[in-house]
């Protein structure tokens, strides 16, 4: 009699948690998402779809991933360090590298050859962005000096004027958020996509 009267107070008390599970699990696994992306849809229809970016009618990127960029004739974003290959959506993350690791300074070494080799010409520093990868790998942007440092070499490589290419940057330069909120960054697919227009190789 005790067993059955046991048996019945936790029937009594797994009908209402269950039902409560299901209708908790309803609202936010199905409803609340629904909705949600709903809304976005309707009101940032470009950032819901992945901010994505088009030429002659085909996708090429995302304005939110970089990409690996590696011809002198491009400009070059920040070093990306996700496996197997660089800017691997799938796998983002940064190296985990701590300042004194030797393996840290080998790769901004490696970095900083590769981009003397690209313009032997250059003495001017370089800016940190260009040899230090991001914390997750997929960063698309890079700062207005990191894109200075490498106009005279994509000017001179493609046949355009300098000014011509400092043009290109300072129009794909965004600003921060009501002029104080981040800072100015410059989108490097968006910035390379203009400059094809401009002088297509």
């Amino acid at each position: 009699m005790q067993f059955h009267s046991f048996g019945a107070r936790c029937a009594h008390l797994l009908r209402p948690a269950l039902a409560v599970f299901a209708i908790l699990s309803a609202l936010t696994g199905l409803a609340y998402p629904f909705v949600v992306t709903g809304i976005a849809q309707w009101a940032f229809p470009r950032q819901a779809a992945g901010s994505l970016i088009e030429r002659d009618g085909r996708v090429v990127g995302s304005a939110l991933i970089g990409q690996d960029f590696s011809s002198p004739g491009y400009f070059w974003g920040r070093p990306s360090a996700t496996a197997p290959a660089p800017y691997n959506a799938a796998a983002s993350g940064g190296s985990n590298l701590g300042p004194r690791n030797p393996a840290l300074a080998e790769a901004v070494r490696v970095r900083v050859a590769a981009l003397h080799a690209a313009d032997p010409g250059n003495r001017a520093a370089i800016p940190v962005d260009l040899v230090s990868a991001s914390g997750s790998g997929l960063d698309p942007h890079i700062s207005p000096a990191a894109a200075q440092y490498q106009v005279a070499r994509v000017a001179r490589l493609r046949g355009l004027p300098a000014g011509a290419v400092e043009q290109l940057v300072r129009e794909h330069t965004s600003r921060p958020v009501l002029g104080v909120l981040g800072q100015p960054v410059v989108n490097v697919l968006a910035l390379n996509l203009a400059l094809d227009r401009a002088a297509p190789r």
